[in-house]
C-alpha cells in the first residue's frame, strides 16, 4: 500500500511539475511519459469506433479490437515481436493496462456527464491509421499520451492515469505507455506511414 501511495503522489508532482512548466513562457506543456500533450477538444467519435471494434463499452477487448483493425496474422506476429523485445509479463501489462485504461475512461466521463457519440464510420486498417495520425504530434512523432489525450482529453487522460497508478502501479502505466508507442510505430510502417516516427520511451 504504500508503495502505491507513493507511486500516485509521483504522479501528482509530475502533473503539477508539468503544469507549472505550461504556465511559463515559450514552454510547450507535456505529458507526463513524454511528449507534447493535447489541450483541444477529443476526438470522442473516434474512441467510439475504436471501444465498438473491441466488443463494446461492457466488454471492450483491446485485443479484440487489434485484431478487428488488423487482423489476426498481423496481430499475432507483432504480439510476438513484442514478446521477444519486452518479454510476455510486460506485454500482457500492455494488454491489460489498455484494458484498464478503457474501462477507466468511460467511469471518468460518465462522471463528468460526457456521452460518447455515435461511432465515426471507421473500421479495420481505415481505423488503425486514424489512431495513428490522432497519436502523432506536430513533429511526426507518435506518443501514446497524445493519443490519450485526442481520445478523453488531457485532463481525463491524467485522472485515468491516476486510476491506474492507484490499482496497478506506476510501472504498469509506464509500461502500458511505452510499448504502445513501440506498438503503434510498428502498426504505421506496416501501413506505409513510414514517416512516423518512434517515441524516445519505447
Amino acid at each position: 500500500m504504500k508503495t502505491k501511495n507513493l507511486a500516485v503522489t509521483a504522479l501528482f508532482l509530475a502533473t503539477a511539475i508539468g503544469t507549472t512548466l505550461a504556465e511559463q513562457p515559450h514552454s510547450t506543456p507535456m505529458n507526463m511519459f513524454g511528449g507534447a500533450s493535447y489541450q483541444g477538444e477529443p476526438a470522442l467519435d473516434v474512441t467510439a469506433a475504436l471501444i465498438q471494434a473491441g466488443g463494446g463499452s461492457d466488454e471492450f477487448s483491446f485485443a479484440q479490437a487489434l485484431t478487428a483493425m488488423l487482423g489476426k496474422h498481423t496481430v499475432k506476429s507483432e504480439i510476438a515481436k513484442l514478446n521477444k523485445q519486452y518479454g510476455k509479463d510486460q506485454v500482457d501489462t500492455f494488454i491489460k493496462g489498455m484494458d484498464m485504461a478503457i474501462i477507466y475512461a468511460l467511469k471518468r466521463a460518465q462522471e463528468a456527464g460526457i456521452t460518447l457519440p455515435e461511432p465515426a464510420e471507421l473500421s479495420g486498417t481505415e481505423l488503425a491509421r486514424t489512431l495513428v495520425e490522432a497519436g502523432t504530434t506536430a513533429d511526426g512523432t507518435f506518443w501514446s499520451g497524445y493519443l490519450f489525450d485526442k481520445a478523453i482529453s488531457h485532463e481525463l487522460h491524467n485522472q485515468v492515469m491516476a486510476d491506474i497508478n492507484a490499482e496497478a502501479g506506476f510501472e504498469a502505466d509506464k509500461i502500458t505507455h511505452k510499448i504502445l508507442n513501440q506498438a503503434m510505430y510498428d502498426v504505421a510502417h506496416s501501413l506505409g506511414m513510414t514517416s512516423t516516427k518512434l517515441a524516445d520511451l519505447h
